[in-house]
Protein backbone atom coordinates (compact mmCIF):
# COMPACT_ATOMS: atom_id res chain seq x y z
CA UNK A 1 0.00 0.00 0.00
CA UNK A 2 0.86 3.49 -1.00
CA UNK A 3 0.04 6.85 0.07
CA UNK A 4 -0.34 10.45 -1.96
CA UNK A 5 -0.17 14.42 -0.79
CA UNK A 6 -3.76 15.48 -0.07
CA UNK A 7 -4.61 17.17 -3.19
CA UNK A 8 -5.27 20.54 -3.20
CA UNK A 9 -8.26 20.78 -5.55
CA UNK A 10 -10.54 18.96 -6.01
CA UNK A 11 -9.46 16.72 -9.65
CA UNK A 12 -10.66 13.18 -9.55
CA UNK A 13 -8.16 10.99 -10.45
CA UNK A 14 -9.41 7.40 -11.41
CA UNK A 15 -7.23 4.50 -9.65
CA UNK A 16 -9.01 2.21 -12.65
CA UNK A 17 -11.56 2.31 -15.04
CA UNK A 18 -10.76 6.20 -16.51
CA UNK A 19 -12.09 5.61 -19.64
CA UNK A 20 -15.07 4.80 -17.99
CA UNK A 21 -16.05 7.62 -15.81
CA UNK A 22 -16.95 10.89 -16.47
CA UNK A 23 -14.56 13.00 -14.36
CA UNK A 24 -15.48 16.54 -12.73
CA UNK A 25 -14.32 18.93 -9.60
CA UNK A 26 -17.03 18.27 -6.55
CA UNK A 27 -17.09 16.35 -3.53
CA UNK A 28 -20.01 14.04 -4.70
CA UNK A 29 -19.47 10.39 -6.56
CA UNK A 30 -23.01 9.19 -8.98
CA UNK A 31 -23.49 5.83 -9.51
CA UNK A 32 -26.00 5.41 -12.40
CA UNK A 33 -26.15 1.53 -12.63
CA UNK A 34 -27.10 0.87 -16.06
CA UNK A 35 -28.50 4.37 -17.17
CA UNK A 36 -26.36 6.29 -19.36
CA UNK A 37 -24.53 8.58 -17.25
CA UNK A 38 -24.48 10.91 -19.59
CA UNK A 39 -28.12 11.35 -19.36
CA UNK A 40 -26.93 12.69 -15.77
CA UNK A 41 -23.86 14.49 -16.72
CA UNK A 42 -25.45 16.95 -19.01
CA UNK A 43 -27.38 18.06 -16.10
CA UNK A 44 -25.31 19.21 -14.03
CA UNK A 45 -21.85 21.86 -14.13
CA UNK A 46 -18.53 20.01 -13.78
CA UNK A 47 -18.09 21.32 -10.64
CA UNK A 48 -21.16 19.99 -8.99
CA UNK A 49 -19.63 16.69 -8.92
CA UNK A 50 -16.64 14.10 -8.34
CA UNK A 51 -17.53 11.06 -10.79
CA UNK A 52 -19.92 10.10 -13.04
CA UNK A 53 -20.17 6.20 -13.75
CA UNK A 54 -22.14 2.96 -14.15
CA UNK A 55 -22.28 -0.36 -12.17
CA UNK A 56 -23.36 -3.33 -13.69
CA UNK A 57 -22.27 -6.17 -12.08
CA UNK A 58 -22.20 -6.50 -8.08
CA UNK A 59 -19.27 -9.14 -8.15
CA UNK A 60 -17.16 -7.56 -11.00
CA UNK A 61 -17.73 -3.70 -10.20
CA UNK A 62 -17.98 -2.99 -6.74
CA UNK A 63 -14.23 -3.53 -6.00
CA UNK A 64 -12.80 -1.40 -8.84
CA UNK A 65 -15.37 1.59 -7.49
CA UNK A 66 -14.36 1.07 -4.26
CA UNK A 67 -10.72 1.18 -5.12
CA UNK A 68 -11.46 4.84 -6.67
CA UNK A 69 -13.07 6.02 -3.85
CA UNK A 70 -10.32 5.27 -1.59
CA UNK A 71 -7.78 7.17 -3.85
CA UNK A 72 -10.04 9.99 -3.78
CA UNK A 73 -10.94 10.77 -0.33
CA UNK A 74 -12.26 14.47 -0.49
CA UNK A 75 -14.87 12.37 -1.92
CA UNK A 76 -17.85 12.66 0.56
CA UNK A 77 -21.47 11.95 -1.12
CA UNK A 78 -22.39 9.12 -2.65
CA UNK A 79 -25.79 8.79 -4.78
CA UNK A 80 -26.47 5.90 -6.40
CA UNK A 81 -28.86 6.06 -8.88
CA UNK A 82 -31.54 2.16 -8.54
CA UNK A 83 -34.01 3.42 -11.13
CA UNK A 84 -34.86 0.73 -13.90
CA UNK A 85 -35.46 -2.59 -14.65
CA UNK A 86 -31.61 -3.27 -15.68
CA UNK A 87 -30.56 -2.11 -11.97
CA UNK A 88 -33.04 -4.32 -10.56
CA UNK A 89 -32.08 -7.68 -12.51
CA UNK A 90 -28.45 -7.15 -12.04
CA UNK A 91 -28.79 -6.09 -7.99
CA UNK A 92 -25.60 -3.85 -8.48
CA UNK A 93 -26.93 -0.76 -6.90
CA UNK A 94 -28.57 -2.48 -4.51
CA UNK A 95 -25.65 -4.52 -3.27
CA UNK A 96 -23.39 -1.63 -2.98
CA UNK A 97 -26.27 0.20 -0.87
CA UNK A 98 -26.11 -2.99 1.24
CA UNK A 99 -22.00 -2.13 1.96
CA UNK A 100 -22.35 0.92 3.24
CA UNK A 101 -25.87 -0.24 5.29
CA UNK A 102 -25.05 -3.61 6.62
CA UNK A 103 -20.89 -4.10 5.81
CA UNK A 104 -19.05 -6.85 4.91
CA UNK A 105 -17.40 -9.78 6.33
CA UNK A 106 -14.52 -12.47 5.24
CA UNK A 107 -15.51 -15.15 2.80
CA UNK A 108 -14.85 -17.18 -0.47
CA UNK A 109 -16.17 -15.66 -4.17
CA UNK A 110 -17.80 -18.53 -6.53
CA UNK A 111 -14.34 -19.42 -7.58
CA UNK A 112 -12.98 -20.33 -4.08
CA UNK A 113 -10.63 -17.05 -3.53
CA UNK A 114 -10.66 -15.09 -0.55
CA UNK A 115 -12.20 -11.98 -0.95
CA UNK A 116 -14.54 -9.81 1.59
CA UNK A 117 -18.27 -10.78 0.82
CA UNK A 118 -21.14 -7.98 0.86
CA UNK A 119 -23.51 -8.79 3.83
CA UNK A 120 -26.31 -8.63 1.65
CA UNK A 121 -28.79 -11.11 -0.32
CA UNK A 122 -27.09 -10.19 -3.88
CA UNK A 123 -24.08 -11.80 -4.27
CA UNK A 124 -20.91 -8.79 -4.27
CA UNK A 125 -17.34 -9.33 -3.84
CA UNK A 126 -14.57 -6.68 -2.63
CA UNK A 127 -10.59 -7.51 -3.39
CA UNK A 128 -9.33 -9.05 -0.40
CA UNK A 129 -6.23 -6.97 -1.37
CA UNK A 130 -7.97 -3.49 0.82
CA UNK A 131 -7.59 -3.51 4.10
CA UNK A 132 -11.04 -3.98 6.17
CA UNK A 133 -9.73 -0.55 8.43
CA UNK A 134 -9.46 1.29 5.44
CA UNK A 135 -12.95 -0.60 3.98
CA UNK A 136 -14.69 0.72 7.09
CA UNK A 137 -13.24 4.33 7.33
CA UNK A 138 -14.86 4.22 3.56
CA UNK A 139 -18.66 3.33 4.67
CA UNK A 140 -17.78 5.60 7.92
CA UNK A 141 -16.79 8.73 6.05
CA UNK A 142 -18.68 8.76 3.09
CA UNK A 143 -23.11 10.09 3.39
CA UNK A 144 -24.69 7.52 1.08
CA UNK A 145 -28.34 8.14 -0.64
CA UNK A 146 -30.22 6.39 -3.07
CA UNK A 147 -32.18 7.83 -6.16
CA UNK A 148 -35.10 6.38 -7.69
CA UNK A 149 -35.18 8.61 -10.68
CA UNK A 150 -32.85 11.11 -12.50
CA UNK A 151 -34.36 14.30 -11.38
CA UNK A 152 -33.89 13.28 -7.49
CA UNK A 153 -30.40 12.17 -8.56
CA UNK A 154 -29.98 15.79 -10.09
CA UNK A 155 -31.27 17.41 -7.33
CA UNK A 156 -29.24 15.67 -4.28
CA UNK A 157 -26.61 16.47 -6.11
CA UNK A 158 -27.21 20.28 -6.43
CA UNK A 159 -27.81 19.81 -2.94
CA UNK A 160 -24.63 18.30 -1.73
CA UNK A 161 -23.03 21.11 -4.19
CA UNK A 162 -24.10 24.00 -2.42
CA UNK A 163 -22.72 23.24 1.11
CA UNK A 164 -19.47 24.33 2.32
CA UNK A 165 -16.32 22.20 0.59
CA UNK A 166 -15.33 19.22 3.46
CA UNK A 167 -11.84 18.00 4.38
CA UNK A 168 -10.67 14.68 3.03
CA UNK A 169 -11.34 12.29 5.11
CA UNK A 170 -8.13 10.59 4.95
CA UNK A 171 -5.02 10.25 2.61
CA UNK A 172 -5.34 8.90 -1.06
CA UNK A 173 -4.64 4.78 -0.70
CA UNK A 174 -3.77 2.73 -3.19
CA UNK A 175 -3.70 -1.22 -3.07
CA UNK A 176 -2.22 -3.50 -5.69
CA UNK A 177 -3.80 -5.40 -8.11
CA UNK A 178 -3.07 -9.29 -8.97
CA UNK A 179 -2.62 -9.65 -12.68
CA UNK A 180 -2.92 -12.83 -14.01
CA UNK A 181 -2.03 -13.80 -17.68
CA UNK A 182 -3.43 -16.92 -19.36
CA UNK A 183 -1.30 -18.95 -21.28
CA UNK A 184 -1.73 -18.94 -25.00
CA UNK A 185 -1.79 -21.39 -27.98
CA UNK A 186 -1.44 -20.42 -31.60
CA UNK A 187 -4.43 -20.47 -33.70
CA UNK A 188 -6.57 -18.61 -36.78
CA UNK A 189 -6.97 -14.99 -36.60
CA UNK A 190 -10.15 -14.73 -38.14
CA UNK A 191 -13.03 -17.18 -38.85
CA UNK A 192 -13.92 -19.71 -35.60
CA UNK A 193 -16.81 -22.11 -36.04
CA UNK A 194 -18.55 -23.90 -33.03
CA UNK A 195 -21.67 -25.96 -32.41
CA UNK A 196 -23.70 -27.00 -29.51
CA UNK A 197 -27.06 -28.91 -29.11
CA UNK A 198 -27.43 -26.19 -25.90
CA UNK A 199 -26.74 -22.82 -25.15
CA UNK A 200 -25.27 -24.16 -21.83
CA UNK A 201 -23.13 -26.52 -24.49
CA UNK A 202 -22.30 -23.54 -26.43
CA UNK A 203 -21.52 -21.41 -24.33
CA UNK A 204 -18.41 -23.59 -22.61
CA UNK A 205 -17.13 -24.17 -25.86
CA UNK A 206 -17.06 -20.64 -26.90
CA UNK A 207 -15.25 -19.92 -23.25
CA UNK A 208 -12.66 -22.45 -24.00
CA UNK A 209 -11.72 -21.43 -27.98
CA UNK A 210 -11.01 -17.86 -26.68
CA UNK A 211 -9.10 -18.83 -23.35
CA UNK A 212 -7.22 -21.54 -25.75
CA UNK A 213 -6.60 -19.16 -28.77
CA UNK A 214 -8.09 -15.82 -28.36
CA UNK A 215 -5.81 -12.82 -28.36
CA UNK A 216 -5.50 -10.30 -25.82
CA UNK A 217 -5.97 -7.15 -26.85
CA UNK A 218 -6.71 -3.78 -24.73
CA UNK A 219 -10.05 -2.32 -25.18
CA UNK A 220 -11.54 1.49 -24.07
CA UNK A 221 -12.65 -0.63 -21.23
CA UNK A 222 -9.06 -2.21 -20.30
CA UNK A 223 -8.16 -5.58 -21.46
CA UNK A 224 -9.78 -8.76 -22.84
CA UNK A 225 -9.14 -11.97 -24.86
CA UNK A 226 -10.47 -11.89 -28.28
CA UNK A 227 -11.64 -13.56 -31.32
CA UNK A 228 -12.65 -12.76 -34.71
CA UNK A 229 -15.75 -13.50 -36.33
CA UNK A 230 -16.52 -16.45 -34.08
CA UNK A 231 -19.30 -18.19 -35.44
CA UNK A 232 -21.48 -20.11 -33.14
CA UNK A 233 -24.35 -22.51 -33.43
CA UNK A 234 -27.25 -23.83 -31.18
CA UNK A 235 -28.98 -26.68 -32.70
CA UNK A 236 -31.68 -28.26 -30.36
CA UNK A 237 -32.56 -25.78 -27.68
CA UNK A 238 -35.43 -26.52 -25.96
CA UNK A 239 -38.18 -23.58 -25.93
CA UNK A 240 -38.21 -23.67 -22.48
CA UNK A 241 -34.58 -23.31 -22.22
CA UNK A 242 -32.56 -25.76 -20.99
CA UNK A 243 -30.39 -24.84 -17.80
CA UNK A 244 -27.53 -26.49 -15.71
CA UNK A 245 -27.92 -28.24 -12.53
CA UNK A 246 -26.32 -26.59 -11.03
CA UNK A 247 -26.57 -23.55 -13.27
CA UNK A 248 -23.02 -22.55 -14.01
CA UNK A 249 -24.76 -19.94 -16.77
CA UNK A 250 -24.17 -16.26 -15.75
CA UNK A 251 -28.09 -15.55 -15.76
CA UNK A 252 -30.92 -16.92 -14.28
CA UNK A 253 -33.93 -18.63 -15.36
CA UNK A 254 -35.93 -16.08 -13.71
CA UNK A 255 -33.81 -13.10 -15.51
CA UNK A 256 -35.53 -14.33 -18.95
CA UNK A 257 -38.93 -13.10 -18.94
CA UNK A 258 -37.48 -10.12 -18.76
CA UNK A 259 -35.02 -9.81 -21.29
CA UNK A 260 -37.09 -11.81 -23.67
CA UNK A 261 -39.95 -8.49 -23.25
CA UNK A 262 -36.50 -6.25 -24.09
CA UNK A 263 -36.23 -8.64 -27.30
CA UNK A 264 -39.78 -8.58 -28.27
CA UNK A 265 -41.36 -5.97 -27.01
CA UNK A 266 -41.75 -2.20 -27.95
CA UNK A 267 -40.53 0.67 -25.09
CA UNK A 268 -41.49 3.86 -24.31
CA UNK A 269 -38.46 5.89 -24.85
CA UNK A 270 -36.96 7.26 -21.29
CA UNK A 271 -34.44 9.67 -20.68
CA UNK A 272 -31.25 7.78 -19.57
CA UNK A 273 -32.16 4.46 -20.96
CA UNK A 274 -30.21 3.90 -24.18
CA UNK A 275 -32.84 1.48 -26.37
CA UNK A 276 -33.74 -1.72 -25.95
CA UNK A 277 -33.38 -4.16 -28.85
CA UNK A 278 -37.25 -4.66 -29.01
CA UNK A 279 -37.89 -1.29 -29.56
CA UNK A 280 -34.75 -1.37 -32.18
CA UNK A 281 -37.07 -3.80 -34.20
CA UNK A 282 -40.57 -2.61 -33.17
CA UNK A 283 -40.71 1.48 -33.86
CA UNK A 284 -37.00 3.18 -33.97
CA UNK A 285 -37.22 3.21 -37.63
CA UNK A 286 -41.15 4.30 -37.87
CA UNK A 287 -41.72 0.79 -39.15
CA UNK A 288 -42.42 -2.88 -37.24
CA UNK A 289 -39.45 -5.13 -37.96
CA UNK A 290 -40.89 -7.89 -36.72
CA UNK A 291 -44.58 -7.91 -38.08
CA UNK A 292 -43.07 -7.30 -41.51
CA UNK A 293 -40.60 -10.11 -41.59
CA UNK A 294 -43.58 -12.35 -40.61
CA UNK A 295 -45.75 -10.87 -42.88
CA UNK A 296 -43.05 -11.41 -45.67
CA UNK A 297 -42.30 -15.43 -44.84
CA UNK A 298 -46.04 -15.86 -44.56
CA UNK A 299 -45.93 -14.76 -48.36
CA UNK A 300 -42.73 -16.08 -49.55
CA UNK A 301 -41.28 -18.54 -47.70
CA UNK A 302 -38.29 -19.48 -49.87
CA UNK A 303 -37.38 -15.40 -49.14
CA UNK A 304 -34.04 -14.69 -48.49
CA UNK A 305 -34.30 -11.11 -48.52
CA UNK A 306 -36.02 -10.98 -44.41
CA UNK A 307 -33.61 -8.75 -43.04
CA UNK A 308 -33.72 -7.00 -39.54
CA UNK A 309 -31.38 -3.80 -38.93
CA UNK A 310 -30.70 -2.18 -35.39
CA UNK A 311 -27.61 0.35 -36.77
CA UNK A 312 -29.10 3.90 -37.16
CA UNK A 313 -26.76 5.18 -39.40
CA UNK A 314 -27.55 8.29 -38.80
CA UNK A 315 -27.20 8.24 -34.65
CA UNK A 316 -25.22 5.41 -34.25
CA UNK A 317 -21.94 6.09 -36.03
CA UNK A 318 -21.32 9.25 -32.99
CA UNK A 319 -23.14 7.27 -30.28
CA UNK A 320 -21.10 6.54 -27.21
CA UNK A 321 -22.97 3.25 -26.71
CA UNK A 322 -24.32 2.21 -30.35
CA UNK A 323 -26.38 -1.46 -30.11
CA UNK A 324 -23.75 -4.39 -30.41
CA UNK A 325 -26.44 -6.91 -31.93
CA UNK A 326 -26.81 -5.27 -35.92
CA UNK A 327 -27.99 -7.54 -37.66
CA UNK A 328 -30.63 -10.38 -37.90
CA UNK A 329 -31.82 -12.61 -40.99
CA UNK A 330 -34.44 -15.14 -41.18
CA UNK A 331 -34.59 -18.07 -43.34
CA UNK A 332 -36.68 -20.47 -44.06
CA UNK A 333 -34.93 -23.87 -45.10
CA UNK A 334 -36.43 -27.43 -45.48
CA UNK A 335 -39.15 -25.88 -43.23
CA UNK A 336 -37.18 -25.03 -40.71
CA UNK A 337 -36.72 -21.09 -39.87
CA UNK A 338 -33.22 -20.51 -38.89
CA UNK A 339 -32.09 -16.49 -37.54
CA UNK A 340 -28.35 -15.62 -37.99
CA UNK A 341 -27.32 -12.69 -35.85
CA UNK A 342 -24.60 -10.31 -36.13
CA UNK A 343 -22.85 -8.14 -33.08
CA UNK A 344 -20.35 -6.31 -34.07
CA UNK A 345 -19.34 -6.56 -30.27
CA UNK A 346 -19.81 -9.18 -27.76
CA UNK A 347 -18.90 -10.63 -23.97
CA UNK A 348 -19.04 -13.93 -24.75
CA UNK A 349 -18.61 -14.53 -21.09
CA UNK A 350 -21.11 -12.19 -19.40
CA UNK A 351 -24.02 -11.55 -22.86
CA UNK A 352 -23.90 -13.99 -25.35
CA UNK A 353 -26.25 -16.67 -23.34
CA UNK A 354 -28.45 -13.97 -22.47
CA UNK A 355 -28.55 -12.53 -26.23
CA UNK A 356 -28.51 -16.16 -27.22
CA UNK A 357 -31.77 -16.53 -25.19
CA UNK A 358 -33.56 -13.66 -26.32
CA UNK A 359 -32.98 -14.28 -29.91
CA UNK A 360 -34.33 -17.82 -30.11
CA UNK A 361 -37.44 -16.39 -27.91
CA UNK A 362 -37.63 -13.82 -30.98
CA UNK A 363 -37.25 -16.98 -33.48
CA UNK A 364 -40.25 -18.98 -31.81
CA UNK A 365 -42.56 -15.95 -31.54
CA UNK A 366 -41.88 -15.89 -35.49
CA UNK A 367 -41.98 -19.13 -36.13
CA UNK A 368 -45.37 -19.70 -33.44
CA UNK A 369 -46.85 -16.47 -35.79
CA UNK A 370 -46.42 -17.96 -39.14
CA UNK A 371 -47.76 -21.50 -38.08
CA UNK A 372 -51.12 -19.67 -37.46
CA UNK A 373 -51.78 -18.47 -40.60
CA UNK A 374 -51.78 -20.21 -44.44
CA UNK A 375 -50.18 -18.78 -46.83
CA UNK A 376 -52.72 -19.15 -49.51
CA UNK A 377 -54.73 -16.63 -47.07
CA UNK A 378 -52.11 -13.51 -47.11
CA UNK A 379 -51.50 -11.33 -50.06
CA UNK A 380 -48.03 -10.50 -50.85
CA UNK A 381 -46.83 -7.90 -48.60
CA UNK A 382 -45.22 -4.64 -49.33
CA UNK A 383 -42.73 -2.41 -47.71
CA UNK A 384 -45.53 0.12 -46.70
CA UNK A 385 -47.36 -2.70 -44.94
CA UNK A 386 -49.63 -2.52 -41.59
CA UNK A 387 -47.46 -2.69 -38.66
CA UNK A 388 -48.06 -3.54 -35.10
CA UNK A 389 -46.44 -2.40 -32.00
CA UNK A 390 -46.99 -5.04 -29.13
CA UNK A 391 -46.15 -9.27 -29.15
CA UNK A 392 -49.51 -10.24 -29.60
CA UNK A 393 -49.70 -13.26 -32.04
CA UNK A 394 -53.69 -13.19 -32.62
CA UNK A 395 -53.14 -10.67 -35.39
CA UNK A 396 -52.04 -13.21 -37.75
CA UNK A 397 -54.94 -16.04 -37.40
CA UNK A 398 -56.87 -15.47 -40.82
CA UNK A 399 -57.07 -19.28 -41.34
CA UNK A 400 -57.20 -21.80 -38.88
CA UNK A 401 -54.44 -23.91 -41.26
CA UNK A 402 -51.00 -24.53 -39.74
CA UNK A 403 -48.49 -25.36 -42.17
CA UNK A 404 -46.38 -26.73 -38.86
CA UNK A 405 -42.79 -24.73 -39.45
CA UNK A 406 -39.91 -25.83 -37.03
CA UNK A 407 -37.82 -23.59 -35.11
CA UNK A 408 -34.29 -24.21 -36.44
CA UNK A 409 -31.07 -23.39 -35.78
CA UNK A 410 -29.88 -19.96 -34.19
CA UNK A 411 -26.62 -18.96 -35.83
CA UNK A 412 -24.41 -16.12 -34.36
CA UNK A 413 -21.66 -14.52 -35.35
CA UNK A 414 -19.72 -11.99 -33.36
CA UNK A 415 -17.52 -9.85 -35.31
CA UNK A 416 -15.65 -9.47 -32.19
CA UNK A 417 -15.88 -12.34 -29.26
CA UNK A 418 -14.22 -11.57 -26.15
CA UNK A 419 -13.90 -12.51 -22.18
CA UNK A 420 -13.03 -9.34 -20.44
CA UNK A 421 -10.32 -9.49 -17.94
CA UNK A 422 -12.10 -9.87 -15.15
CA UNK A 423 -13.83 -12.41 -15.84
CA UNK A 424 -10.92 -14.39 -17.16
CA UNK A 425 -10.36 -16.61 -13.83
CA UNK A 426 -14.19 -17.12 -13.62
CA UNK A 427 -13.87 -18.40 -17.60
CA UNK A 428 -11.12 -21.08 -16.68
CA UNK A 429 -13.07 -22.24 -13.67
CA UNK A 430 -15.80 -23.38 -15.63
CA UNK A 431 -13.89 -24.46 -18.58
CA UNK A 432 -12.05 -26.98 -15.88
CA UNK A 433 -15.41 -28.13 -14.21
CA UNK A 434 -17.54 -28.34 -17.72
CA UNK A 435 -15.86 -28.73 -20.89
CA UNK A 436 -14.57 -32.10 -20.01
CA UNK A 437 -18.26 -33.61 -19.33
CA UNK A 438 -19.02 -31.93 -23.04
CA UNK A 439 -16.07 -34.09 -24.52
CA UNK A 440 -17.30 -37.45 -23.07
CA UNK A 441 -21.21 -36.78 -23.51
CA UNK A 442 -21.44 -35.73 -26.54
CA UNK A 443 -21.68 -38.19 -30.27
CA UNK A 444 -19.29 -38.33 -33.10
CA UNK A 445 -21.89 -37.84 -36.13
CA UNK A 446 -20.06 -35.63 -38.79
CA UNK A 447 -22.30 -33.53 -41.14
CA UNK A 448 -19.61 -34.23 -43.85
CA UNK A 449 -20.39 -38.29 -43.62
CA UNK A 450 -18.52 -41.30 -42.66
CA UNK A 451 -16.09 -43.72 -44.09
CA UNK A 452 -16.07 -47.25 -44.39
CA UNK A 453 -11.93 -48.44 -44.82
CA UNK A 454 -11.13 -51.90 -46.00
CA UNK A 455 -7.81 -53.61 -47.83
CA UNK A 456 -8.53 -54.60 -51.11
CA UNK A 457 -5.93 -56.82 -53.08
CA UNK A 458 -3.34 -54.67 -52.90
CA UNK A 459 -5.30 -51.44 -52.23
CA UNK A 460 -6.94 -49.63 -49.64
CA UNK A 461 -10.15 -48.73 -50.33
CA UNK A 462 -12.52 -46.24 -48.70
CA UNK A 463 -15.94 -45.23 -49.32
CA UNK A 464 -17.38 -42.00 -48.18
CA UNK A 465 -21.05 -42.97 -46.80
CA UNK A 466 -23.78 -40.04 -46.37
CA UNK A 467 -24.85 -39.58 -42.90
CA UNK A 468 -27.76 -41.09 -42.04
CA UNK A 469 -28.78 -43.16 -45.01
CA UNK A 470 -24.97 -44.29 -45.76
CA UNK A 471 -25.81 -44.22 -49.30
CA UNK A 472 -21.67 -44.46 -50.98
CA UNK A 473 -20.81 -40.88 -52.73
CA UNK A 474 -17.16 -41.21 -53.36
CA UNK A 475 -14.38 -43.99 -53.64
CA UNK A 476 -11.06 -43.41 -52.94
CA UNK A 477 -8.08 -46.24 -53.52
CA UNK A 478 -4.40 -45.88 -53.14
CA UNK A 479 -1.86 -47.83 -51.34
CA UNK A 480 -0.44 -45.11 -48.35
CA UNK A 481 -2.27 -43.53 -45.88
CA UNK A 482 -0.52 -40.03 -46.95
CA UNK A 483 -1.72 -40.67 -50.40
CA UNK A 484 -5.41 -41.41 -49.32
CA UNK A 485 -5.40 -38.86 -46.49
CA UNK A 486 -4.81 -36.21 -48.71
CA UNK A 487 -7.72 -37.09 -51.58
CA UNK A 488 -10.02 -37.13 -48.68
CA UNK A 489 -9.08 -33.94 -47.25
CA UNK A 490 -9.33 -31.86 -50.74
CA UNK A 491 -12.60 -33.83 -50.92
CA UNK A 492 -14.08 -33.23 -47.71
CA UNK A 493 -12.79 -29.72 -46.59
CA UNK A 494 -15.56 -29.25 -44.19
CA UNK A 495 -13.85 -32.54 -42.25
CA UNK A 496 -14.67 -32.69 -38.04
CA UNK A 497 -11.29 -31.91 -36.71
CA UNK A 498 -11.19 -35.52 -34.51
CA UNK A 499 -12.76 -37.31 -37.08
CA UNK A 500 -10.25 -36.17 -39.47
CA UNK A 501 -7.46 -37.96 -36.62
CA UNK A 502 -9.31 -41.03 -36.74
CA UNK A 503 -8.99 -41.34 -40.22
CA UNK A 504 -5.54 -41.05 -40.40
CA UNK A 505 -5.01 -43.29 -37.54
CA UNK A 506 -7.44 -46.16 -39.13
CA UNK A 507 -5.53 -45.05 -42.49
CA UNK A 508 -1.82 -46.01 -40.55
CA UNK A 509 -3.55 -49.15 -39.55
CA UNK A 510 -4.75 -50.50 -42.77
CA UNK A 511 -1.20 -49.32 -44.46
CA UNK A 512 0.38 -51.21 -42.18
CA UNK A 513 -1.29 -54.42 -42.38
CA UNK A 514 -1.20 -53.71 -45.99
CA UNK A 515 2.77 -53.78 -46.40
CA UNK A 516 3.23 -56.25 -43.48
CA UNK A 517 5.00 -59.22 -44.18
CA UNK A 518 3.88 -60.95 -41.80
CA UNK A 519 0.42 -61.08 -43.10
CA UNK A 520 -1.46 -58.85 -40.86
CA UNK A 521 -5.34 -58.82 -40.74
CA UNK A 522 -7.04 -55.20 -40.61
CA UNK A 523 -10.41 -54.83 -39.40
CA UNK A 524 -12.36 -51.23 -39.26
CA UNK A 525 -11.93 -49.89 -35.33
CA UNK A 526 -10.43 -53.22 -33.93
CA UNK A 527 -6.60 -53.38 -33.16
CA UNK A 528 -4.28 -54.84 -35.73
CA UNK A 529 -3.56 -59.16 -35.64
CA UNK A 530 -1.91 -61.83 -37.64
CA UNK A 531 -3.95 -63.46 -39.99
CA UNK A 532 -5.24 -67.14 -39.33
CA UNK A 533 -4.30 -67.80 -43.12
CA UNK A 534 -0.56 -67.90 -42.88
Amino acid sequence: MTSDPINSKFIYKPYCNQKQLICGSGQTAIITGWTVKQSVAKHLNNEEFAVIGNLYSPTRGISPLIRNLLANPYVGFLVILNATKEDKNSGSCECLLDFFRQGFTKGKSDLGRDCWVINSPIRGYIDIEIASESLEKLRTSIQCQEATSIEETINLVKSYSQKEAMEPWGKPLFFPEEKKYPTLLPGERYGHRIEGKTIAETWVKILHRIKTTGTIRPSQYGQWQELINLVAIVTEEPQDFDFPNPNYLPIEREFIDDYRSQMLDDAIPCEGVKYTYGQRLRSWFGCDQIEQAIQKLIAAKDSSRIVMSLWDVQKDNNNDSPPCLNHIWLRIVDNELSLTATFRSNDMFSAWAANAMGLIALQQYICDSINEVGSEDVPTVTESATTFKTADCSKHQTSSECINLKRGPLVTISQSAHIYEDCWEYAERIIQTEYAKILRSRDFSDPSGSFVISLQEDSILVEHLTPGTGEVVNCYSGKSAKQLYQQIAASCPALQVEHAMYLGTELQKAEIALSSSQSMMYIQDRPLKKSNFE
